[in-house]
This record gives C-alpha cells, structure tokens and sequence, in this order.
C-alpha cells in the first residue's frame, strides 16, 4: 500500500485545485455576470474537457507504451500547464481573460485526469483497490479540507494567493509522483500489455454497469451543483461571508477525509452497493434537513454529517464501475466514469442556477435530494459481485 500512498499526492493536487477553483472563482463570475444560471453554466466548462476529451485520453493511454510506462506521460504534460493557468486565474483583467485562464487550466486537467486515476487499479490487486481508493481519496480531501480552509485564509489576504499555493503543490507533487512510481516496474499486469486487445465503449456498456452509470449520473447531478453553487448559497441565502461560506465547505472535506478509509474497509466487507446505498438515502435526509437552516452551526454539523455519506458513495463507486469489466477496460472504464460525472457536472449547475434565478436559493438542496431519490431507484437495479475489486 505504499505505492498508494504515494499515488495520492496526484489525488491530493487534482482536489486542492478544484476545490479552490468551486469555492472562488464564482465569486471572481459574480462581479461580471448577474444571472445565476449564466454562472453556474461558466462553472461547467471544465466538464465540457472531460465529457470529450478523457474518455478518448482514458482509452489511448490504455495503449500508451513509453519508457515512462503508458499513464505518466499524460502527467508530465498536464500537471505544469495546470499549474500555470490555474496561477494566472486571479490575474484576470476582464471576462474574457477570466473564461481564457479558466479554458486552458481545464484543458490542461483533462489532459492527466483520467490517467491519474487509472493509475491506482494499475498498480494495485484486485483484492485491494477498494481500500486503496481509500486512501487515495483520504489524500485528496486532505487538498480540499486545505483548499476550504487554508484557502479562505490566504484568499482574504489576497485573493491571488490561494491559487498560487495549489501551482505550487501541484508541482511538488508532480516530481514525487516521477521519482516514486515506476510504472514498468509496479503495474500489476503491465506484461500483458503487448497482447491487449482494442477496447470498444459499446463493449462495456453491460445492464448492471449501465444502472450503475444512471446512478452515478444523478448523484453527481446533486453534488456537483451544490459543490459549485454553495459559496453563493452561503453569501447570498445565509449571509455568511465570503470566507465563512468557503470555510463551511472544509467541514464536509474533513468528515470526507475521515471517512474515506474506512467506508473503503466497509465496501470490502459488505458490500460496495450496500455501503453506496447507506449514503445514497443519508444524503437524501441531509440535503433535505440543510434547506430549512438559517445558522451557521447546524449548517456546519449537516456538513459534517454529508461529508461522511459524501465518502460511502464516493470511495466505493469507482471500484465498482471497475469491476463490472475486466483487467484490460481500466482505461476505458475510466473514461466511462468521468463521461457520465461530466454529463452530470456540465447539467447541474446551469440547471440549478437557472432553477435559482426563477426560485431563489432555497431550491437548491431541494433539487439535490431529489436527484439522489432517482440515483438510489438506479442503483437498486446494479446486481453486487462478491468479489473485491
């Protein structure tokens, strides 16, 4: 599990980036931009990269050979350009500069997104990912609890310096990332790679993976809106500031962060779909309860407490979708997974904004229990595989 460990500082980057990027470039939209559909529409452009972009990246490093092994290069390339760009976000001039930083350092994402993740069945057995999907979400939530946290901190000084910090992380992880994980030397089954076979989408899309995907979707439809509207939830319905609104986020990080070991450890032992399940319906009663708060502390206990279903959900369906398919479809598969959470994440927060700006802001968990009702009716469709993967 070492090599896990270290594989999380890809993860640890990957979220202290979009955490950052959810909590505070609305704010950096809100001065140009008077409609929250129109803001929460600019939010999705980073889906629009993943919707196209890596399932096709997912698929061809599948068959990538290097000398660095068939995921790495997609890192070398990807983590700088995100550095930079994403450093260039708050030095923005007008909107158009603004969407210009947000396109390239989204682009620069897609690039190692979905290499990354694959990365983590690669180099681990199929007895173990569920737990190392654990740890490597532990590590990313640690980005985002700092992100949440450390972020509000640094963005109140000057709102360049949360940014700069990511660039700078994201970097260091970079090179421990090259000097830790020899693909050649810790892929499981990297022999076999010369007798791979073409992968096809259609070949995947089996009915116990397609109800998966119909889950996945609307959960991600749920939470993908709250992630990118909740700092102007916060501001705009709550009164809360700016950096309280963004603080407030780190709590469901650090329950996230928590729980991500051990709802792991739990997906092996009963179950991923059941312990999916667990935080499928807790979220349906959180996201409920949080309409009617008007106060800061229970807010950040509900917070708390989704955070930990948040993990249920999160830590186990990766595996999950994995191990509807074979060894050789990992990339593929990959692929699948963000296509479907983009679809999600390009639908809901124009969706949920313009449902805000006909409604007001307290529609906004409404919307989200209700799509996380109509993931649970898919995921009691998915047939559970006894064994781990």
């Amino acid at each position: 599990m070492k090599k896990t460990w270290l594989l999380g500082f890809g993860f640890f980057s990957i979220s202290i980036t979009w955490a950052l990027y959810n909590a505070f470039v609305p704010f950096f939209l809100d001065k140009f931009l008077t409609s929250t559909f129109l803001i929460g529409f600019m939010m999705t452009i980073d889906n629009y990269f993943a919707l196209f972009l890596q399932p096709w990246i997912g698929k061809r490093s599948d068959h990538t050979k290097s000398s660095l092994g068939k995921r790495m290069p997609y890192l070398l390339i990807g983590m700088p350009l995100a550095a930079l760009f994403g450093a260039l976000i708050p030095w923005h001039t007008s909107l158009l500069t603004l969407v210009l930083f947000m396109v390239l350092m989204n682009l620069s994402m897609s690039i190692y997104r979905s290499p990354t993740v694959a990365l983590m069945p690669d180099i681990t057995p199929g007895s173990k990912r569920t737990q190392a999907n654990g740890v490597i979400n532990f590590m990313g939530g640690i980005g985002s609890i700092l992100a949440f946290g450390g972020g509000a901190i640094l963005y109140e000084k000057h709102h360049s310096l949360p940014f700069l910090t990511a660039s700078i992380l994201t970097l260091i992880c970079l090179c421990i990332l090259l000097l830790t994980i020899k693909e050649r030397r810790d892929a499981i089954s990297d022999a076999s790679l010369e007798k791979q076979e073409k992968i096809s989408f259609k070949s995947q899309l089996n009915r116990p993976t397609l109800f998966l995907l119909g889950a996945i979707f609307f959960w991600f439809l749920s939470y993908q809106g709250v992630e990118a509207l909740f700092t102007l939830y916060g501001k705009n319905h709550l009164n809360l500031t700016e950096g309280q609104s963004s603080f407030s986020l780190a709590f469901f990080s650090l329950a996230f962060v928590l729980a991500a070991i051990p709802s792991g450890l739990l997906g092996s032992r009963f179950g991923k779909k059941r312990i999916i399940s667990i935080g499928v319906i807790g979220l349906i009663i959180i996201f409920a309860a949080i309409s009617f708060v008007e106060s800061l502390l229970p807010l950040r206990l509900l917070l708390l407490a989704g955070g930990i279903c948040w993990a249920l959900i999160n830590i186990n369906s990766y595996p999950f979708i994995i191990s509807l398919g074979k060894e050789k479809s990992i990339g593929t598969r990959t692929g699948i997974y963000y296509l479907i959470s983009s679809l999600a994440a390009i639908a809901s927060p124009p969706l949920m904004g313009g449902l805000i700006d006909l409604m007001g802001y307290s529609i906004l968990f409404y919307f989200s229990s209700g799509g996380m009702v109509i993931a649970l009716l898919f995921l009691l469709g998915v047939k559970d595989i006894k064994s781990d993967v």
